[in-house]
């Protein structure tokens, strides 16, 4: 279907174009696939140096074979991320993507971006998780994931059908964004105010909170379980909310708080809720993590250079 050849200067303009027009579909897969912004945009980076050595004449459909590469790519870096996660420092969480400007990040459909799926989806090996993404946030057909995956269609519908169950049992009946926002600005007032009774009525009886620190001072090592305890644990340094300015953002589909610290960005929080209350709180230590985030707010605003 192609081979690598070197490329045609006449051409290289056109590659441009395809590539730039199909960037954020290749970002949005990788992301789902791995979590990381900062991977996903190495493997796209990686995708791009790949379609600039294709001998591109003997590629029939350009979506399919970016997209091709970007899923195998990704699986192959999520294989080694996961060896890597195992020597990570405490609970670790997806990295957040600023989605105002696009709040699909390139899906047909803003599936699979939550931050509280994008963690379930952590559970399923590399190959489940990219047959559901793609299948489920980009609407692939099962005989094209059959092809990218080198499965057979039966065993991909196996696959996402396995995978499916799996995750709705985790995400039953998320609230909408709306109803999400009002939830995430009531948790915060409450907990500024060191209203514990007030978090406990907003709080599921199998709340868990996770901190994302990989060991930073001041991030919980282990995930606290129980509505008394994440109540607690929210307005535990009385010295902590007076000092901080909380900043709504959206990240990935869903109402979020940058905290500012001395005026620096220093962690972000969210919440997922169901209809029973908020069952997860979400706190985003991790320097690198946070950095990324701020990074992805400028930079899907407009895309990056390509190295040509």
């Amino acid at each position: 279907m192609h081979s690598e050849a070197t490329p045609v200067e006449g051409d290289l303009s056109e590659a441009v174009s395809v590539f730039v027009e199909l960037r954020p579909r290749l970002f949005g897969i990788a992301y789902r696939v791995l979590g990381s912004a900062v991977e996903a945009e190495d493997v796209v980076q990686e995708v791009w140096l790949r379609w600039q050595r294709t001998d591109r004449t003997l590629v029939i459909s350009p979506v399919a074979f970016l997209s091709s590469t970007t899923t195998r790519l990704a699986i192959n870096v999520a294989q080694s991320a996961r060896v890597r996660r195992e020597t990570y420092i405490g609970p670790w969480l997806p990295e957040p993507v600023d989605t105002s400007n696009d709040p699909e990040v390139g899906a047909e459909r803003a599936e699979a971006l939550e931050l509280a799926l994008l963690l379930v989806l952590q559970r399923l090996s590399p190959t489940e998780r990219a047959a559901y993404v793609l299948r489920e946030a980009f609407d692939y057909a099962y005989p094209d994931i059959a092809r990218i995956l080198g499965l057979s269609p039966v065993n991909v519908r196996k696959i996402v059908s396995r995978a499916r169950k799996h995750l709705t049992e985790d995400q039953r009946d998320s609230v909408d964004a709306a109803e999400h926002r009002t939830l995430l600005q009531t948790f915060v007032a409450a907990a500024r105010q060191g209203d514990v009774a007030g978090l406990e009525a907003l709080l599921t009886p199998d709340a868990v909170s996770l901190s994302d620190g990989n060991g930073i001072r001041g991030a919980a090592r282990v995930p606290v379980l129980g509505r008394a305890r994440v109540a607690n644990l929210s307005t535990a340094h009385p010295r902590f909310w007076p000092t901080v300015e909380a900043e709504p953002v959206e990240a990935n589909g869903r109402g979020g708080i940058l905290i500012h610290r001395d005026g620096r960005p220093a962690t972000f929080m969210t919440v997922a809720a169901t209809s029973r209350g908020i069952h997860q709180v979400m706190w985003v230590f991790n320097p690198a993590k946070i950095a990324a985030f701020l990074d992805s707010r400028t930079r899907h605003r407009s895309a990056p250079a390509l190295c040509v």
